[in-house]
């Protein structure tokens, strides 16, 4: 049974794993796309995202919590500065994972990890929309929204 192992150890030790995984972290921001195998990558994903949304409020406190996950000062100073800025306004989500197919080696399936907001040829075709986290239902009509009046009867008009 597998209650509760929800964490995928990569088939290393623990401090094999941390480390692999801070230094894919740092490689990811510096070069906001890194190719690596489906399940390094989606280990990666759920190792990098929690630290993205730390950046976003840029206090010492998440600072000094994000380097204890990351070890390198540069890739802590590019994920407050620039990654953090680009990234405000989304509410999650913050990388992408692409199947490449499978390495001609040993025939691992290998992924393209990459930060979602920096992949302009991707988000080219896409307007930018609106995003409103609550649905009207039924109440009150948006400010900007046209005033339809009913239009006179013919006995109205008399």
């Amino acid at each position: 049974m597998r209650h509760g192992k929800k964490i995928n150890h990569l088939s290393r030790k623990t401090a094999h794993r941390k480390s692999m995984l801070a230094n894919m972290a740092c490689s990811l921001i510096e070069h906001k796309r890194i190719n690596t195998t489906v399940a390094k990558a989606k280990a990666l994903k759920q190792f990098v995202e929690p630290m993205i949304t730390k950046s976003k409020e840029d206090t010492t406190h998440n600072r000094r919590i994000v380097m204890a996950k990351l070890r390198q000062k540069d890739a802590v100073a590019e994920l407050f500065r620039d990654v953090a800025a680009k990234v405000a306004n989304r509410p999650g989500g913050y990388t992408r994972i692409i199947k490449l197919g499978n390495r001609l080696g040993d025939n691992a399936d290998m992924a393209m990890i990459e930060l979602v907001d920096y992949n302009e040829l991707y988000n080219a075709g896409k307007p930018e929309k609106k995003t409103t986290r609550r649905s009207r239902r039924g109440g009150s009509k948006p400010a900007d929204a046209p005033v339809v009046e009913p239009k006179a009867t013919k006995e109205e008009e008399e």
